[in-house]
């Protein structure tokens, strides 16, 4: 039986896992431009294969629901998944309970402060603007792989949603300042990338076998 907190895989996009997609999925990543064909195959192995071995099954028999550019979803009592890939990497979530998760590399050169002047809170970005420079780009990233995996775990649109999350980092909580939602989330950082994982349980994550 899976372990009663969420679990995490972090992968290469294109690591073997020996599972295959399902006629339905198949058909799906057909219908797909070429180009993203190997990225849509990749992911939807991995999260059979992953979940398989989590539930001691075959990997044909998990009853995902994945089609292409929508969040992946399990049949009822099997419980909830997310996906996040960056470049060639994976980042895989299975919790009982609603999940979202998103992976950023914790290098990644970016414009920090025009990011958060035109995306974030204005609480919030001048909070980031008074950190030096490269305090300010780790924490924009820090706090962007929160906003999207809390996105993800209330299945909403994210030119609808970014500027309503506020990472507060002094109480360390996640808010959305217009539904007033606060719920737990985590940013761990492994082999060079940041994690986001946001849902309830988030504070027990742990990392998942690659069996």
């Amino acid at each position: 039986m899976p372990a009663a907190a969420p679990l995490l895989w972090l992968s290469p996009l294109e690591q073997p896992c020996g599972a295959s997609l399902s006629a339905q999925e198949q058909q799906w990543c057909d219908d797909l431009p070429t180009a993203l064909q190997p990225r849509y195959r990749a992911t939807r192995q991995q999260l059979r294969a992953r979940l398989a071995s989590l539930f001691e099954v075959p990997a044909d028999s998990v009853p995902l629901h994945s089609p292409p550019s929508q969040a992946p979803r399990l049949a009822a009592g099997w419980g909830f998944v997310s996906i996040s890939h960056s470049g060639e990497q994976l980042l895989l979530a299975w919790s009982p309970w609603a999940v979202g998760v998103d992976l950023e590399r914790r290098d990644r050169a970016l414009q920090a402060e025009l990011l958060a002047q035109r995306f974030f809170p204005t609480a919030e970005t001048q909070a980031l603007l008074a950190l030096p420079a490269e305090a300010r780009r780790l924490q924009v990233l820090r706090s962007w792989v929160r906003k999207e995996a809390a996105i993800k775990w209330m299945a909403a649109s994210i030119a609808e949603e970014l500027r309503h999350w506020y990472w507060d980092d002094t109480q360390q909580e996640l808010i959305h300042l217009q539904r007033g939602l606060r719920p737990p989330s985590l940013c761990l950082e492994s082999c060079g990338w940041l994690c986001g994982v946001v849902g309830d349980g988030a504070d027990q994550v742990q990392w998942g076998k690659f069996s």
